[in-house]
Formats: structure tokens, C-alpha cells, sequence
């Protein structure tokens, strides 16, 4: 599988750090779900998290039809970390990043599942449960969300995770394989 248009065209973004990862090497978990309704005000809210998005045994099959993943990241500086609405306002130019990655894929003949770093926004409040999704083409489900825990990826592939109390990484997976 050759990478090199993707790595071409990704590069006119500001991203941080990418890597290209084998679907086998990819670790679901049940433990993330477990932190995402204990911890996480979006579960049972949104379209993009838990339980709508499925169990985590049906979100590793949907992603192990694809054959590979591309992992990156961007950074945005934040005032205090600790404040979450400041820092959620920092994530809009990672998803419209996100969304023109995969229109390029799709349109370069990949198909793709696409994942990303937090609940979704694109509503100012979301329809679930009464409602179908207003946006299904572009809403993307966090990667938490389907029970994946990507430390171990991050760390074989010398990515970073934390770079200190003003900066934020937000990261986003796209699943691919050649149409």
C-alpha cells in the first residue's frame, strides 16, 4: 500500500505528528468505554459517543474492515489547561483539518471511517436519541468512544502525548483501505 499522496497532501497542514498504523495493532478496550461513562458529560448525549455509536465489539468490527489507520495530531496553545471551554475552542481547525484529509482520501479512491478527539460539535445540540443525526457525512465519533486506547501506537511511534500545561494535542484516526 502506497502512503506517499497521503503524506504529499497532508503536508499542507499544520500538522504535528503522523504515523500510518496496521489495523492488528490497534488496541480495544472495554476499560476506555468504562472511563467515558464515568467520566465524560457527553455520554448518552451525543450521536459520537457511547452507547450510540455502538458496543466496542461492534466498533473493532466496523474498524477491522479497513486495513490501515492514519494517526496525527496538531497542537493548539491554551491560556489554562484546566479550563474546558477555552480548551474545546482550540479543537475547531483540528476537525476542519480532519474533514479535508478525508474528502481527500475518499475523492484519491480510499474509503475511510474517520475518528476524532472529542465528541462531536457540529450541532449546537445534538438530536440523540429522539432524532437521527442532522450531519452522518460529517459527524465524527471520538476515538474514546469505540473503546481505543492509543498509548501504546503513540509511544512505538514516538509521538507525543502531553507537552505541558499550555499546550493541547488533539489527535484523529482515519481508518483506510483502497477502494
Amino acid at each position: 500500500m502506497n502512503f506517499q499522496s497521503i503524506e504529499n497532501y497532508i503536508t499542507q497542514f499544520p500538522i504535528y505528528q503522523y504515523t500510518f498504523l496496521s489495523i492488528d495493532d490497534i488496541e480495544f478496550n472495554d476499560k476506555v468505554r468504562t472511563i467515558c461513562k464515568r467520566e465524560c458529560p457527553r455520554y448518552g448525549k451525543s450521536w459520537s459517543c457511547p452507547p450510540a455509536v455502538g458496543t466496542v465489539d461492534k466498533c473493532r468490527e466496523r474498524c477491522q474492515q479497513y486495513t490501515h489507520a492514519l494517526l496525527f495530531s496538531s497542537v493548539a496553545e491554551v491560556p489554562d489547561y484546566s479550563n474546558m471551554d477555552a480548551l474545546l475552542a482550540t479543537k475547531q481547525e483540528h476537525e476542519e483539518i480532519t474533514a479535508k484529509i478525508e474528502a481527500f482520501l475518499k475523492q484519491d479512491a480510499w474509503r475511510c471511517y474517520t475518528l476524532s478527539t472529542d465528541s462531536c460539535s457540529i450541532c449546537e445540540k445534538c438530536t440523540y436519541p429522539k432524532k437521527s443525526c442532522n450531519h452522518p457525512d460529517l459527524m465524527h465519533p471520538c476515538i474514546e468512544s469505540h473503546g481505543i486506547l492509543l498509548t501504546k501506537n503513540i509511544e512505538e511511534n514516538h509521538m507525543d502525548y502531553y507537552m505541558g500545561e499550555q499546550m493541547v494535542l488533539w489527535f484523529s484516526l482515519i481508518f483506510l483501505r483502497e477502494a
